[in-house]
């Protein structure tokens, strides 16, 4: 998005918010849900920009309205970025793995048939696949991590010994020629 288009952006909706007097009951303007979530507005459009999340409604002015199920989406992104150190990238791809599974989650309860239920089951099994071999990556990755941590720590606790048994020693004194 442009600055220029961001700006206008934002103007439209501020305006919204101000001039609206129609919202919808429950649902949180933009800089509510901001706030609540603990981001910027900004983040919130760019996660929409970027499709990791869009409102669940738009004001008869355009502007966007937040649920409580937005809400705890947003917080789960962030904490696929905070705790797990996902980007948005990988996150978008849990988002969506997760989105499938609820779908069919949906449809396995709505009472398909025996044939349909193995060919849900069959599909949910393969993004369960996909999203563990996501998490496994970061897993091994941050397992080298730590073992490269590790390695150090043993290095200066080694460092520290030596450097104690040096200072333990007796001196020798010093031989005058």
């Amino acid at each position: 998005m442009s600055t220029a288009r961001g700006r206008s952006v934002q103007r439209v909706e501020a305006q919204a918010d101000v001039t609206d007097t129609t919202a919808t009951p429950g649902l949180l303007r933009i800089g509510e849900a901001a706030e609540r979530a603990g981001v910027s507005a900004r983040t919130l459009r760019w996660y929409e920009e970027i499709g990791l999340m869009a409102p669940t409604d738009h004001s008869v002015g355009g502007a966007r309205r937040y649920s409580e199920d937005d809400l705890a989406r947003i917080v789960h992104i962030r904490e696929l970025q905070s705790l797990l150190g996902f980007d948005l990238g990988e996150i978008r791809d849990v988002l969506r793995g997760e989105d499938d599974l609820a779908g069919l989650r949906d449809e396995y309860r709505s009472g398909p048939g025996a044939a349909r239920r193995r060919e849900i089951l069959r599909e949910a099994a393969g993004i369960n696949a996909r999203l563990r071999s996501v998490v496994a990556s970061k897993q091994e990755r941050l397992a080298g991590m730590m073992g490269e941590l590790s390695e150090k720590a043993s290095l200066y606790r080694k460092r520290l010994r030596e450097l104690d048994a040096e200072e333990s020693r007796p001196s020798r004194p010093t031989r005058t020629t």
